[in-house]
């Protein structure tokens, strides 16, 4: 994984048409080096929260076309849900994970804000940290009165003026952008029908009213249960468990329990075990005392070699991904990872100091390469396992049928074109090769030449795998499209290699046979 790396937790209205949430995911999956995390909808609320992880760019770029696909998808006019919501992307947060500080988030929202508003003409709403009235810090001021009250005021009332994009709803309404730290999305259900149960809980626990510090609140009706619906927005200084205590002493007052909860979307490991240790009364714990930490722990300090076993090991099982496309972006992620040390061997050497300079940009630009396509190995087993989920729908009505195949078509796409980005990574891993044959130390000039048989290897799979994909796809003209793409790129790697073997016969005296 790269070293900064952002968390994005957008929300999006609309959780019963599962082609819709299929083609929003495909957009988040689309930009090479994010990573999908998990994926939740509640069909009573009518509402989708997807979490993905990647370097900041490629995550507001991932936010970005998901954002533009869901305004083509979703019609606020026509949605209905029990959660409160002001666009078909309702909002969207960035949290800072690693080697990214709360400002980076906020800059990253406010580029991401005014691209919307640019871009798609919908109104922007900064908030959190990222907001620029201290009135829009709380999502819930923005979002008072929904989508039909935005609708009624937007044009006419100053205090409503978006950051961003006109003063005017359109179909997919308005989208409100921040920055955040981590948030934990939670639902207490009781065991009763009655939701002014549920509300008068929320009233107690939530801090606008006087209740728990950093714990957000509403009553809710959800499968004809009462519901407690919350976010904790700083598990560190109000536990998960001291909310869930307070929840269970009130509900006692109604002559109700707890039935059951829920989380929404992902939780850190941390807010768990301190809630387990509270609960057990675990006096004497130690974090290291969890096995899967000492695990990961051991793992960690494994060499690469050994690393790389692991997954040759999960590539040799029985089961259905990883697969071929996964190997070719292993061998494309090797090419660039070999690129990166013949450029690393050449760099600081007074033998090639005219080259020196371009040698630091080809370093970098393989280290994101491999980086990327490392990615891909995790993107393309995903693909993958989306078709076979698509494959296991329910058909039988004209209706099904006609939903199954959206969904199936959506995923087949994607699992087109993770190779196809395989194969567009593993050509860019040979033309860095092929400088650094020509130009690097001469001493590292087979492992040069290894990096571009690896990149050969990974385009020949990832194009096998394109082409596989693309026979079950009935968008004709998508279908040539991406042919004509791949077509391109095997053209190119021809001609390339080429250059590959002239430069190695030129400089080293080494005679390549296979083309």
């Amino acid at each position: 994984m790269p070293n900064a790396l952002v968390e994005c937790v957008p929300n999006f209205s609309e959780a019963r048409r599962p082609q819709v949430i299929s083609e929003i995911m495909a957009a988040v999956e689309s930009v090479p080096g994010v990573i999908l995390l998990d994926r939740h909808s509640d069909l009573d609320h009518n509402r989708t929260v997807l979490t993905f992880v990647g370097e900041p760019q490629a995550v507001a770029e991932a936010a970005f076309r998901a954002i533009a696909r869901a305004a083509d998808l979703i019609d606020l006019n026509q949605h209905r849900g029990e959660h409160p919501r002001i666009g078909a992307t309702d909002v969207v947060p960035f949290v800072p994970i690693r080697g990214v500080t709360m400002q980076e988030c906020v800059e990253l929202a406010r580029r991401l804000g005014k691209r919307v508003g640019e871009e798609l003409g919908i109104p922007v709403y900064l908030y959190e940290e990222a907001a620029t009235r201290p009135e829009r810090k709380n999502l819930e001021n923005i979002r008072r009165g929904e989508y039909e009250g935005l609708k009624a005021e937007i044009e006419t009332n100053p205090d409503r003026q978006p950051d961003f994009g006109p003063a005017k709803l359109g179909p997919a309404g308005a989208t409100v952008i921040g920055a955040r730290p981590f948030l934990i999305a939670y639902n207490v259900y009781l065991t009763t029908g009655d939701v002014s149960v549920a509300k008068k809980i929320a009233k107690v626990i939530r801090h606008s009213s006087g209740g728990l510090r950093f714990v957000k609140a509403l009553g809710l009706l959800v499968e004809g249960r009462a519901q407690v619906s919350m976010n904790l927005t700083d598990y560190r200084q109000t536990a998960i468990h001291t909310v869930q205590e307070m929840i269970r002493r009130e509900a006692a007052r109604y002559g109700v329990a707890i039935h059951h909860s829920e989380l929404v979307g992902l939780i850190p490991q941390e807010a768990l075990i301190d809630s387990a240790v509270w609960y057990l009364q675990l006096d004497q714990f130690q974090p290291d005392q969890i096995l899967e930490r000492r695990l990961e722990a051991a793992l960690a300090e494994q060499s690469p070699l050994e690393k790389g076993s692991a997954f040759l090991d999960e590539l040799a099982a029985p089961k259905p991904t990883p697969g071929g496309g996964s190997a070719a972006a292993f061998s494309a992620a090797a090419a660039a990872a070999l690129v990166a040390m013949v450029a690393r061997l050449t760099i600081g050497k007074a033998k090639y100091a005219e080259v020196e300079e371009r040698m630091q940009e080809i370093l970098r630009q393989a280290e994101a390469l491999a980086q990327q396509m490392k990615a891909a190995v995790i993107q393309d087993a995903q693909a993958f396992e989306a078709v076979m989920d698509a494959l296991r729908l329910p058909k039988g009505s004209p209706e099904e049928e006609q939903a199954r195949n959206t969904v199936l078509q959506a995923a087949t796409l994607r699992a087109a074109s993770v190779p196809l980005e395989v194969a567009q990574g593993a050509v860019e891993a040979l033309r860095l090769a092929v400088e650094v044959i020509a130009k690097g130390n001469l001493n590292a000039i087979s492992d040069g030449g290894s990096a571009a048989a690896q990149a050969q290897a990974a385009l020949r799979g990832a194009a096998l795998n394109v082409r596989i994909n693309l026979q079950n796809l009935q968008d004709a003209e998508v279908v040539e499209r991406m042919l004509s793409r791949l077509r391109e790129l095997e053209a190119e790697a021809r001609g390339l290699w080429e250059q590959v073997k002239a430069s190695l016969k030129q400089r080293a005296g080494l005679e390549m046979e296979l083309g």
